[in-house]
């Protein structure tokens, strides 16, 4: 089972469980996490979700291959679907992040109320490389945490960054080894669960209300624009190249 759902003293833990492909996403697996969040919500005795993958890889984002058979080009895309149901959950979310955390595998974070990371974690957002552009609301939500020049820096370079300098951009709650972060992730979404329900579920809600429409508003601006940029030029170079496994050339291309 690629997404391995558990519960257990008011936590659902959603694993991704992918380990050969790095965790990385397929539609299928979008669906599941979708389903299992929209049950959460149902679930009375869930209250609080934890999101976790493995000690080498939380998920390396999209697989490719799967990604290419199957293009998100409409709102009602697997992908945009778990992004509403992440964006909508009102129980509070979780994340232990050990090693590559690509693309939806940092934007996620944004969207968690408690973020732990292992010292091996690896962030990403190469969204610009790839010739499309940010998504789940991080063009937003980004410069808001770590400030406008490092946002920038993140989402138009989409160089890789360690674990301490996510601490230091506000991206996570704390850095932890990497055989101690399972547990303690864990151990802080129990936490959570114990604590009145109401209580939590008020104290989110007036949290993000402040940005919640200016969150869907930028999503449904990133989506218009990813699904036109899918079949752009630039994607198409990038993808070309990244299978003939060389560095794309974008210098002839124009600027629309």
């Amino acid at each position: 089972m690629e997404i391995a759902s558990s519960k257990a003293d008011g936590v659902l833990t959603i694993q991704f469980n992918r380990p050969d492909k790095k965790n990385a996403f397929t539609a299928a697996m979008y669906q599941a996490m979708t389903d299992a969040l929209h049950e959460a919500e149902r679930d009375a005795s869930v209250r609080a979700i934890l999101f976790m993958g493995n000690a080498e890889a939380f998920t390396a984002g999209n697989d490719l291959e799967d990604f290419l058979n199957d293009p998100p080009s409409s709102p009602e895309a697997p992908v945009f679907r778990f992004m509403h149901a992440v964006t909508q959950a009102s129980k509070p979310l979780v994340a232990a992040v050990a090693g590559n955390a690509v693309g939806i595998g940092t934007t996620l974070l944004m969207h968690c109320e408690l973020v732990y990371a292992a010292e091996n974690a690896k962030f990403a957002l190469p969204f610009a490389k790839l010739g499309v552009c940010p998504e789940f609301a991080s063009s937003f939500l980004l410069p808001q945490l770590a400030g406008y020049q490092r946002a920038a820096e993140a989402l138009m370079l989409g160089e890789t960054f360690g674990a301490e300098e996510a601490y230091d951009m506000g991206l996570v709650n704390r850095v932890l080894p990497v055989e101690e972060l399972p547990a303690f992730a864990l151990a802080q979404a129990g936490k959570l669960a114990a604590l009145p329900p109401t209580s939590i579920h008020v104290t989110k809600q007036l949290m993000k209300a402040g940005q919640k429409a200016a969150v869907a508003s930028q999503m449904a601006e990133e989506i218009r624009h990813f699904a036109a940029m899918l079949f752009a030029p630039a994607a198409k170079e990038a993808v070309t190249a990244f299978l003939e496994k060389r560095k794309p050339d974008f210098r002839n291309l124009p600027q629309e």
